[in-house]
């Protein structure tokens, strides 16, 4: 995709429509809140460094975001595009990072994409589909200036740090879930309903996974590789959003371990309870069988049969077949299949 090229004439006003903040810092305080159209001389005063939000622009708003700050036209593609996986990609002086965020909505994770332009005096950054507002992240760097004061870096790590966080809430719901269902799935026969739970939560837990996997690497560049505009006494802090990412793939693994288990012991409840069944129906059969047999026997239409002509034939018949029948079942009993 080919963006046409700008020329350096006064920038025109754009839209609001997308800007959630926009504003310029010195010192880690914040001096004014600027529109787009002024970032770039905001940017080129020394000691000031420019912090811009945005959701969802559109293609209008990325490229005249693109035109302050000079970004790359393969850049502003990815972020127009929302369908990327989390990556980090040089373009000059400047990093371009990919991050998937996620939310628990009616049941089911919901993913989004995060954006974020990194470059001198400025950070970006560009939310699609299901996030959490920066806001928040916004509000806690103003409330120290001294740490904000350290730059677009700091903005980066803490915006990492916060997409890393907001993971937890979404695993602790699910976490609470799953063990509900493995005490019901002990308790009681698993249902249609359930397994078709365990499938779906089994199911998000992966792609949650497979999104949040590749943010190791993007966090070990920050670490270890020399990039512009990541300073040496920044690499702590990314080597320890590093070590929440993979604490989060930890938990995935475990819980989808706990869902396989509970899927494997409802089948073996199920497959016992099957088992328990058919040993009382074989009992009560093996039973019934002996006055049925007795009874078969003596209805046939024949003239001479042993024992018809006996006094207390009848008698002695119906107390063998009792005294049988609770023996059977005596025995039942005692291995515990009644």
């Amino acid at each position: 995709m080919n963006f046409p090229s700008h020329p350096k004439s006064p920038a025109e006003p754009v839209s609001s429509e997308g800007v959630i903040a926009a504003s310029a810092y010195v010192d880690g305080r914040r001096v004014a809140n600027i529109a787009i159209e002024e970032a770039a001389s905001w940017r080129a005063k020394p000691g000031h460094v420019v912090w811009i939000g945005l959701y969802e622009p559109d293609l209008t708003l990325l490229i005249s975001v693109q035109k302050q700050f000079d970004l790359h036209d393969l850049a502003i593609e990815d972020a127009n595009n929302a369908h990327q996986r989390p990556k980090i990609e040089q373009y000059g002086d400047g990093l371009f990072i990919v991050a998937r965020t996620a939310q628990l909505i009616e049941g089911r994770i919901a993913f989004g994409e995060t954006h974020l332009f990194v470059g001198e005096g400025y950070l970006v950054s560009v939310r699609h589909g299901a996030s959490t507002s920066y806001t928040a992240v916004r509000e806690r760097c103003e409330s120290c200036p001294r740490a904000l004061a350290r730059g677009e870096d700091y903005i980066l790590y803490a915006i990492l740090d916060f997409i890393v966080d907001n993971y937890s809430p979404v695993l602790e719901t699910i976490h609470e879930e799953v063990e509900q269902i493995e005490d019901d799935v002990l308790a009681n026969p698993i249902t249609r309903t359930q397994v078709e739970r365990l499938y779906m939560l089994r199911r998000d837990l992966l792609r949650l996974r497979n999104a949040i996997g590749p943010l190791v690497e993007v966090c070990r560049r920050l670490e270890h590789d020399n990039l512009p505009m990541v300073r040496a006494t920044m690499r702590p802090l990314f080597r320890d959003v590093t070590d929440h990412v993979r604490n989060i793939q930890e938990r995935i693994d475990s819980m989808r371990e706990v869902l396989a288990f509970a899927f494997e012991a409802s089948l073996l409840v199920g497959q016992a309870q099957e088992t328990a069944v058919s040993k009382k129906l074989a009992s009560w059969l093996a039973i019934i069988a002996v006055p049925t047999a007795v009874a078969g026997i003596y209805g046939m239409n024949f003239k001479y049969i042993p024992e018809l002509q006996l006094e207390y034939g009848y008698f002695i018949v119906m107390g063998l077949m009792a005294f049988i029948c609770a023996g059977l079942y005596w025995r039942f009993r005692r291995v515990g299949w009644l």
